[in-house]
């Protein structure tokens, strides 16, 4: 009986599409959510590609960008391609299970920006599931097209995972952020004031790797706080009404952040830069080897070396 109730809210829901957006703006939606999400599609398959082609980038720190990719792959597959066709459709077409699904996979991929590769899997996990049993739920969000946890309803049982879910989802993993990158400055700053001719390459290795992870947090913060702020605005005022046109902007903002990321990481990274442009060029690289390059310079060193020998003798002639 309850399962035929939940069916017959979402179908309601979503027959009154007409009200909430024209013809026109749906299929805008769609492009829109379309170009994000075969754009991630591409550029994390690409990550994952030439990270398992190349084994100089297995490094911790690939690692995580790996886990990242397969998470904004996740999303962009399972978020945002389903989201594409109930814009194209105009209203939410896969029944209550799609919503369901839809909405856990999304909150699933998403919560993997900031912990380990394992706890951040497991963390996901164990704090997305319980709607699927009962507790709390996934319901239809925004021009209602895509599903997401249900923010809105009052019910005692799905307050008590909204708050929960908010605190340990977000405010946990934001402030993890900020404690975290803060020993990251404090660290680049000791080894900037002993810094020698040894650890000068080191020191410059750490802060690009810093850089592209100031980049990814700020990335990370523009497009899931708007989000968040609205669905912290929503369970503390319950009678807080916003149109949904306005509420499905931070919606489309945080699912775009699956094409952010690997172009961070691709364009900030060198190594990893390089590895890519020889992926696409079918295993030709567009650079001369180390070696050669190493040889060059040592030609280039001892030409200028002679040169000022000669000159040398010259000028005591």
């Amino acid at each position: 009986m309850e399962h035929v109730t939940l069916i017959a809210n979402v179908s309601s829901k979503s027959s009154m599409h007409t009200d909430l957006l024209s013809p026109r703006g749906y299929t805008i939606l769609a492009i829109i959510m379309g170009v994000f999400s075969l754009v991630g599609i591409i550029l994390n398959v690409l990550v994952i590609v030439v990270t398992v082609r190349h084994k100089k980038l297995r490094l911790p720190l690939s690692y995580a960008l790996v886990n990242l990719a397969v998470c904004d792959l996740g999303c962009a597959v399972f978020g945002g391609l389903p989201t594409t066709f109930n814009s194209v459709m105009g209203h939410f077409s896969l029944g209550r299970l799609g919503c369901v699904f839809g909405g856990f996979a999304v909150a699933f991929f998403g919560e993997h920006a900031v912990a380990g590769v394992v706890l951040s899997w497991v963390w996901s996990f164990v704090w997305n599931t319980p709607p699927l049993f009962g507790w709390g739920s996934y319901d239809l969000e925004g021009v209602q097209i895509s599903c997401a946890p249900n923010w809105y309803s009052r019910d005692a049982a799905n307050m008590s995972y909204i708050i929960i879910y908010f605190s340990l989802c977000f405010v946990l993993p934001f402030f993890t952020i900020m404690v975290s990158y803060s020993r990251l400055l404090w660290t680049l700053r000791q080894v900037t004031k002993l810094q020698t001719s040894e650890s000068r390459s080191t020191y410059q290795a750490e802060k690009q790797v810093a850089g592209m992870v100031v980049v990814m947090i700020l990335a990370f913060l523009i497009t899931w706080l708007p989000y968040a702020a609205m669905s912290l605005a929503v369970i503390m005022d319950p009678s807080l009404y916003i149109d949904p046109v306005i509420s499905t902007i931070p919606v489309y903002l945080a699912k775009s952040s699956t094409v952010y990321n690997p172009i961070i990481y691709i364009f900030m990274n060198r190594q990893f830069r390089e590895c890519v442009v020889s992926v696409l060029l079918c295993g030709r690289s567009p650079w001369p080897p180390e070696a050669q390059i190493s040889d060059a310079a040592t030609t280039v060193a001892s030409a200028n070396k002679n040169n000022r020998v000669v000159l040398k003798q010259s000028s005591k002639e």
